[in-house]
């Protein structure tokens, strides 16, 4: 009898010890808790281990790595300095409802400027759409595209992009686009715009000169003076980054 209560016993340290190797987080899992932070889809600089928002921007601060920060993954996926921003040539749905290949009908030899909405956005969005209004308006004249890609193309249908560039007297070459999702969402993430919620979209503005492979990337709510020069520049062939930092700053 005595055995075979030890038996019992011996089998229920084991299994104790069993399940405290399951429950009890490894040094792999500890160290990766250890990197998570929460960081500014826009000031990267700004960073937390609690969620929050941006004292900057007043964005929501986005979970991140701390070897993955969202410049870094813009500047990884998106720009490449001296090399060619990797656009895929998806198809997309314009305003219209008219089919384009995004790359190809929208970028390809063209200088262009884009930036990231959705139209149901009461926060950031509107500004962003009135500062590229203004800067469309300053440069008239100029062979600048304009493009505003949808971050929900769940939601925001032709007819409802059209309506919200109609509130800020979108002229032309302002090209507003949804389309399926999984196309959406490969381009968001081919431009680094990718976020797990929308609400987390970056407010940056893309702006390059396909022909001359130029690209950089600027704040979507800087100055329209500045941004009207960065554009500028860029069209002429080149990136001035002080000009492009500069606007960074909200």
């Amino acid at each position: 009898m005595k055995f075979f209560l030890m038996i019992v016993a011996l089998f229920a340290i084991n299994q104790v010890n069993v399940v405290a190797q399951v429950i009890s987080p490894t040094p792999e899992m500890a160290s990766e808790a250890a990197k998570t932070v929460y960081s500014c889809p826009m000031h990267p600089e700004v960073q937390s281990k609690k969620r929050g928002k941006c004292p900057k921007c007043k964005m929501d601060l986005v979970k991140q790595t701390a070897a993955a920060t969202p410049a870094a993954a813009l500047e990884e996926t998106a720009v490449n300095t001296g090399g060619k921003l990797r656009i895929p040539d998806v198809e997309v749905l314009d305003q219209d409802g008219k089919t384009h290949h995004f790359y190809s009908d929208l970028v390809k030899g063209k200088t262009v400027a884009i930036n990231f909405i959705f139209t149901n956005c009461t926060t950031i969005c509107p500004p962003l759409g009135a500062t590229f209004a203004r800067v469309q308006r300053d440069l008239l004249g100029k062979d600048v595209q304009f493009i505003s890609v949808s971050v929900d193309p769940l939601t925001d249908t032709p007819e409802r992009l059209k309506a919200w560039g109609a509130k800020f007297k979108a002229g032309a070459g302002w090209t507003f686009v949804t389309g399926n999702k999984p196309e959406i969402d490969q381009l968001l993430r081919a431009l680094g715009a990718s976020a797990a919620r929308r609400e987390d979209h970056t407010p940056s503005v893309i702006v390059g000169n396909d022909a001359k492979d130029v690209w950089t990337r600027t704040y979507g709510l800087a100055r329209t003076t500045q941004m009207v020069t960065l554009i500028e520049n860029v069209l002429a062939g080149k990136a001035d980054e002080s000009i492009a930092k500069e606007s960074t700053q909200p």
